[in-house]
């Protein structure tokens, strides 16, 4: 099979919806097929990457880390029809999106989505949420996913939230898988290395917090609360890993509440770096309201890092044994269920991990949405023949292209 992606975000650009792209690429690629990414240039590009179609782009006004494209849809269009692509599968619903629904109306093939965000958590992005209202985003879903053939969801959330908007694409909740390979045991000197250079002794209990650092990744909670678990837990340092808007704003909120001898900033640490890290730390601690799934959980379970985070469908079912973590419901409760969790023993179950890592990995991620490609093909043509002309309004031909 041949498959085009379609998206605004790749790497250079570091995120959760860039990771499970290319990892859904290396795993379909494993698996026999082609696939091929239609994304935006990036001054950040270093190398050339096989299969890799880059459209000229401009950053995003109000978040200028992420770009949208501004011409080269014509190209895109013949560069899909030579490649004789078999279906298109959309990450993104603005720009690259509207453009891989349009590509394959023009090329009669079926069309597919994941819905990688939930929007609603970013909204004060845009004029401080005053300008975008909840009521827009979902106008906007149910026209982007009209027509459809499937839509991918990481989670139940997810589902939920379409369901409320009242899309009745068909909806397939396939997690995003990791590379489990790549969180092999290291040495207990790697260990000790990782801990000497960020001044956590031995007898320290290593936190670890690894996300963009914005808003939404509500780490500000995870402070708040870490004065009440220093009074019970005075051994714990927090080593929180990333970059990104609001680190000034939680810097300013460490000194206020005085516990800068307790929180360390890394900044940004390569992927390809960060499964020692998660090995290294006793306990993994989120409290984001944000993730449709969340790669760090996973990453973090794959590490044998147990976990203490803000609960949800997704993350009360994932970790639903103590020898995992733990979940809770409200940010006030972090830093109980913290505490509660630091003072009892909860051994590793191996049986349990073993049947967990091989639900998270990359494998059981390609095979899930091997399968998922095909009912939507099916799917495109026992009914969207019938449907007629239900996309998002457009060129209705390939010379509509030329008036981008």
């Amino acid at each position: 099979m041949k498959i085009g992606f379609f998206t605004d975000t790749y790497f250079p650009q570091v995120s959760g919806v860039s990771t499970s792209i290319r990892t859904l690429k290396l795993e379909l690629e494993k698996r026999g097929h082609e696939v091929y990414i239609f994304t935006t240039t990036d001054p950040n590009v270093r190398e050339l990457e096989p299969r890799i179609i880059r459209m000229p782009s401009i950053p995003f006004i109000s978040f200028k880390e992420r770009r949208l494209i501004v011409r080269g849809m014509l190209y895109a269009y013949y560069v899909a029809k030579d490649l004789e692509l078999d279906i298109i599968h959309t990450h993104t619903e603005f720009g690259l999106g509207l453009l891989g629904k349009q590509v394959a109306k023009q090329l009669d093939i079926p069309c597919v989505h994941t819905y990688h965000t939930m929007y609603e958590d970013y909204l004060h992005y845009i004029a401080n949420g005053r300008l975008i209202r909840p009521i827009h985003v979902k106008q906007f879903s149910k026209l982007y996913t009209a027509s459809l053939s499937g839509i991918i969801c990481p989670s139940k959330r997810v589902v939920d939230k379409l369901e409320e908007y009242d899309i009745d694409i068909p909806k397939f909740i396939i997690p995003t898988g990791i590379d489990v390979s790549k969180f092999k045991a290291v040495s207990s000197e790697k260990k000790q290395e990782i801990r000497d250079k960020y001044n956590i002794d031995n007898e320290h209990i290593f936190l670890l917090s690894v996300s963009r650092i914005s808003y939404e990744k509500n780490i500000q909670t995870i402070l708040d609360g870490l004065p009440e678990v220093i009074e019970k837990v005075p051994q714990v340092k927090l080593l929180i890993v990333g970059d990104g808007p609001y680190k000034k704003d939680l810097e300013k909120q460490v000194a206020k509440l005085e516990i800068e001898d307790y929180v360390i900033f890394s900044g940004e640490i390569p992927n390809e770096e960060i499964s020692p890290i998660y090995q290294a730390a006793d306990v993994f601690v989120s409290a984001s309201d944000s993730e449709t799934q969340g790669l760090t959980y996973t990453e973090a379970m794959a590490a044998k890092t147990k976990v203490v985070a803000k609960g949800n469908d997704y993350l009360n079912a994932l970790f639903d044994d103590l020898s995992l973590g733990v979940t809770y419901k409200e940010n006030d409760d972090f830093s109980d269920s913290l505490i509660t969790y630091l003072k009892e023993e909860h051994p590793v179950n191996e049986s349990l991990i073993k049947r967990k890592l091989y639900e998270i990995s990359s494998e059981a991620f390609g095979e899930s949405v091997e399968s998922f490609y095909e009912e939507s093909k099916k799917h495109y043509q026992l009914f969207e023949k019938d449907r007629g002309e239900n996309l998002l309004e457009g060129p209705d031909s390939v010379e509509g292209f030329k008036n981008e």
